[in-house]
C-alpha cells in the first residue's frame, strides 16, 4: 500500500483553447487562425471551433469531474477571450463574465481553481503586428493581460501560473515546424525563450505588487523531459548534458534560481546566437523566482552524440549538439510515439530536491493518450481503460519514491479530466478520465474515473 499525505491535491489539467471552443471570442489565437486558413493541417480536419464545448457545458462537466474525484482543476484563461484591446488591456465584458461563472461553478463543486495564463495560444494579431514572442513589446502586453486576470479573479483564485510549457512554443513554432507559424530558425528560438522567461518574471512582479503579503502563490508549468545518455561514452554524456541544459534548464533555472545556466549561456555566446538582454531585465528575472513549480511529465529524451560535429557549416539549431536515440526494448505508448518510463518521475523529484532548493512542486500533467478507445467500450458504454490506470499507478509509485526521499511534491494532476481537442492532432488520441463523444458532446465516466475517485478519497494506491 502506497499512501500519500492527507493534504495531497488530486486534480486534472486542461486548457481554455482545448476545451472551451471559439464561442463569442473577440479575437483569434494562432491556432484559430491556422485552422481558418489551413484546415488540412489538422487531424481529420477537426479544429478548435467547438472543442469539448466547455463554454456551454461547464456546469455539467464540472459535476462529472467532481464525481471522478478531481479536487483541483488547472485550466487557462484565453488572452483572446478576456481582452478586447491588447494595447490598453481593456477587458471584454462577456469574456470576464464567462470566467467569473466558471470560477464560481468550480468552487460550488468543491474544485479548487488553478489558473494558467498562456497555453500556446498567443493572439495571432500580436504575431502579425510584432512577431509574437520575438517582441519585448508583446512581453509588456502579456503583463497587462496578466494584471487584469489577477485583479478580476484574485478574490477567489489563490493558485496562478504564468505559462504552460513555454518550451513547446520554442520547439513547435520556431524550431521544428509543428505549430504555427512553423518556422525553423534557431536564433529566433533563442530570443523567444529569453523573452518568455522575461514575461513570466514580469508577470510575477505584477502579481506580487498586487498581493505583497498573501497565501496566494504564483508559479510556472514546465514540461521536464530528463535527458539520458545512450552510453557511458564521454561524447554521448556530453550530448545528454547539452540536451538537459536546453530541454529543461533553459526555463527551470531562471524560474527557480533566478538566472540562466552559465554553461548554456557560454555555448550560445560562443555560437553567436545569445539572446538580446539588458542588465535591468536580468535583474527582474533574478528578483522574481516562482513560489511553486508545476511539472508536466510524459516521457524521457534519450540522446547520443550527433552524426556530425557541431563545428560543421550548418544552420544553428540546438540539436547540432545531440541526436535522439531510440533505446532497444523500451516500453512505448505506440499510439502517441512516446516511451513510457515512470522512473523519470523519481529522477525529477530527486533533482528538484537536491539542486533546486527542494522547491514546492506538483505533477501538473501526466497521462496516456490512446487512439480508438471505442474498441474498449463494454456493453454499457463504459471505456475499460485499464492501460490508463496502470500508467497512472506506475508513475505515482515512482513519484512516491521521490517523496519518500524528501521531495516536496504537493499534488498530482492527470491530463486530462475530459477528452479534449489537442492542437493539430485534434481527437486522434484520447486522454480523459471522462469520454467525450464529439459528435453529440455526450460525456461519460470511464473506468479510470472510478479508480481515480477512490484514489482521491483514500490517498492510497
Amino acid at each position: 500500500m502506497t499512501t500519500f499525505p492527507s493534504t495531497f491535491m488530486w486534480g486534472a489539467a486542461t486548457s481554455g483553447p482545448q476545451t472551451e471552443g471559439n464561442f463569442h471570442k473577440p479575437h483569434q489565437n494562432v491556432f484559430d487562425y491556422w485552422y481558418a486558413t489551413d484546415p488540412a493541417a489538422f487531424d481529420a480536419g477537426v479544429g478548435p471551433d467547438t472543442a469539448s464545448n466547455f463554454y456551454n457545458d461547464y456546469e455539467h462537466d464540472l459535476e462529472l469531474m467532481a464525481q471522478a474525484g478531481i479536487k483541483g482543476l488547472r485550466t487557462s484563461i484565453q488572452w483572446t477571450r478576456l481582452i478586447a484591446d491588447f494595447e490598453t488591456g481593456e477587458v471584454d465584458p462577456d469574456g470576464a463574465a464567462f470566467y467569473n461563472r466558471v470560477i464560481d461553478a468550480m468552487l460550488a463543486h468543491g474544485i479548487r481553481p488553478y489558473l494558467n495564463l498562456h497555453h500556446f495560444d498567443l493572439p495571432v494579431e500580436l504575431y502579425q503586428q510584432y512577431g509574437g514572442w520575438e517582441s519585448k513589446h508583446v512581453v509588456d502586453l502579456f503583463v497587462k493581460f496578466a494584471t487584469q486576470c489577477f485583479k478580476l479573479f484574485g478574490d477567489r483564485v489563490d493558485d496562478w501560473y504564468t505559462f504552460n510549457e513555454p518550451k513547446v512554443v520554442v520547439d513547435g513554432q520556431y524550431l521544428y515546424g509543428w505549430h504555427y507559424p512553423c518556422l525553423t530558425d534557431g536564433p529566433k528560438a533563442v530570443q523567444v525563450a529569453y523573452n518568455m522567461n522575461l514575461a513570466s518574471a514580469k508577470a510575477i512582479a505584477a502579481f506580487r505588487q498586487l498581493y505583497p503579503e498573501t497565501t496566494k502563490q504564483i508559479g510556472i508549468i514546465l514540461n521536464l523531459t530528463p535527458a539520458y545518455a545512450a552510453s557511458t561514452d564521454p561524447a554521448d554524456q556530453a550530448a545528454a548534458r547539452f540536451a538537459e541544459l536546453w530541454s529543461n534548464n533553459l526555463f527551470l533555472d531562471p524560474a527557480v534560481r533566478g538566472h540562466f545556466p552559465a554553461e548554456l549561456v557560454a555555448t550560445l555566446k560562443q555560437d553567436e546566437v545569445l539572446w538580446d538582454a539588458t542588465a535591468a531585465e536580468l535583474a527582474i528575472i533574478a528578483a522574481n523566482p516562482v513560489d511553486v513549480l508545476g511539472v508536466n511529465y510524459y516521457h524521457p529524451v534519450r540522446v547520443q552524440r550527433p552524426d556530425v560535429s557541431p563545428k560543421s557549416l550548418q544552420p544553428w539549431l540546438p540539436d547540432i549538439y545531440f541526436k535522439e536515440y531510440a533505446m532497444p526494448g523500451r516500453v512505448m505508448n505506440v499510439d502517441r510515439g512516446w516511451e513510457i518510463y515512470p522512473q523519470a518521475l523519481t529522477d525529477i523529484a530527486d533533482n528538484l530536491r537536491l539542486n533546486y532548493h527542494n522547491i514546492p512542486w506538483f505533477v501538473s500533467e501526466n497521462g496516456m493518450g490512446v487512439a480508438g478507445e471505442e474498441r474498449f467500450l463494454n456493453g454499457v458504454g463504459v471505456v475499460q481503460d485499464d492501460y490508463r490506470i496502470a500508467f497512472m499507478k506506475d508513475h505515482l509509485e515512482a513519484l512516491a519514491k521521490g517523496m519518500a526521499a524528501g521531495s516536496d511534491c504537493r499534488g498530482y494532476f492527470v491530463w486530462s479530466g475530459i477528452d479534449c481537442w489537442s492542437w493539430n492532432h485534434a481527437y486522434h488520441n484520447r486522454y480523459g478520465l471522462i469520454r467525450n463523444d464529439i459528435h453529440t458532446q455526450t460525456k461519460t465516466l470511464k473506468k479510470s474515473a472510478a479508480w481515480y475517485a477512490k484514489l482521491s478519497a483514500t490517498n492510497q494506491l
